[in-house]
């Protein structure tokens, strides 16, 4: 029998899961629910479903739903759901409060209430190729960057962009952070719109992030360095390519075997490049991002499933690390430790 669902908050985001719920076998999209009436009954008549001001109206006749409102009101929307002990799919980030979110959490606990976060880039074609390699992370480089799309612009890109890649770094890391330092500049509003953070973990790991919806082209690429691999992934083209150690023994003991004068004399013969054995990722982009997320949570609820969805949990450490990242940000001294400015403002000053 198919899972019932609503999705709740008729925006860009919203509008997405409905078209995704709509075409799964295994779903059954029963009402779409926005403040805005009109919003509401216009992605209703697209999707041959009902359409709701109020989630209440619908909650007897669903068993789990989508909230794709802003970040401010997620936790407000859940409350009801998962006090009824209904499932969820919370876009991310998952909140804005953290101490709240973690009441959710307790109360999902009590109510039997299962949640993943909207965190799709997980379920990203490269995503998942990568994910058959044992990868242990010693350093992972990240560049999130995009034109000005002029949505988001009341949160910075912390909490817009580079949220993502958090997730992901916290996903392959799989350790504590225990320090963050990070600087920021607001060009366009009173956020930052460029933000460069360095996370270490207690592991070792360290993990260079950065993002910008400010540049002139769109990149989304991730570089992860571990003792036996080096990965580099392009998340926009869903493609990459991994280089193993134990394939390529034969250059390192080449390269270890020459002294400083014959290394120097294969500079002007050989590219380097050529003599490297590496693995293309094969990604499968049979299914796109959030209908391979919409699958993973039906199965989890449903038959227990472990999959690469975000736990909700792992949704808040992601909020955890993002807020730190901004503190970091604001506390950041532009001319050194005697200087009076701080902070992301430096342009907009």
């Amino acid at each position: 029998m198919a899972m019932r669902f609503a999705v709740i908050g008729c925006g860009r985001m919203g509008k997405h899961h409905a078209r995704t719920l709509q075409n799964l076998e295994s779903a059954d999209l029963v009402a779409v629910v926005d403040a805005n009436e009109d919003a509401a009954k216009s992605l209703a008549a697209q999707r041959n479903c009902k359409a709701f001001t109020s989630a209440t109206d619908v909650m007897d006749d669903i068993d789990a739903a989508v909230i794709a409102t802003p970040t401010v009101s997620h936790l407000k929307a859940a409350w009801p759901l998962v006090e009824a002990g209904k499932h969820l799919i919370i876009e991310k980030p998952y909140c804005d409060d953290v101490a709240a979110g973690g009441e959710l959490i307790k109360l999902a606990g009590k109510s039997g209430s299962k949640i993943i976060i909207g965190h799709s880039e997980r379920f990203n074609p490269a995503c998942i190729a990568m994910s058959k390699y044992d990868i242990r992370p010693k350093f992972i480089e990240a560049h999130r960057i995009s034109p000005f799309t002029f949505r988001s612009a009341d949160i910075g890109v912390v909490l817009d962009m580079m949220i993502h890649d958090i997730d992901l770094v916290l996903m392959m890391a799989r350790s504590r952070v225990v320090d963050v330092q990070a600087i920021g500049v607001s060009v366009i509003g009173k956020h930052e719109d460029i933000c460069n953070a360095r996370l270490r973990f207690a592991s070792g790991c360290v993990a260079n992030i950065t993002a910008s919806r400010l540049a002139i082209k769109t990149e989304r690429k991730m570089r992860i360095f571990s003792e036996e691999h080096y990965l580099s992934i392009d998340y926009a083209k869903k493609c990459g390519l991994v280089i193993e150690k134990n394939q390529n023994l034969d250059i390192i003991q080449m390269a270890r075997d020459m002294d400083v004068d014959d290394i120097a004399e294969l500079a002007q013969s050989v590219d380097y490049t050529k003599l490297l054995k590496f693995e293309e990722l094969v990604p499968d982009e049979s299914k796109d991002p959030l209908t391979r997320q919409a699958e993973a949570f039906i199965d989890m609820v449903t038959n227990g499933a472990e999959t690469l969805a975000c736990k909700v949990e792992e949704g808040l450490a992601a909020v955890v690390t993002a807020n730190a990242i901004i503190s970091a940000i604001s506390q950041h001294k532009w001319d050194g430790d005697a200087g009076s400015r701080v902070g992301s403002d430096i342009i907009s000053r």
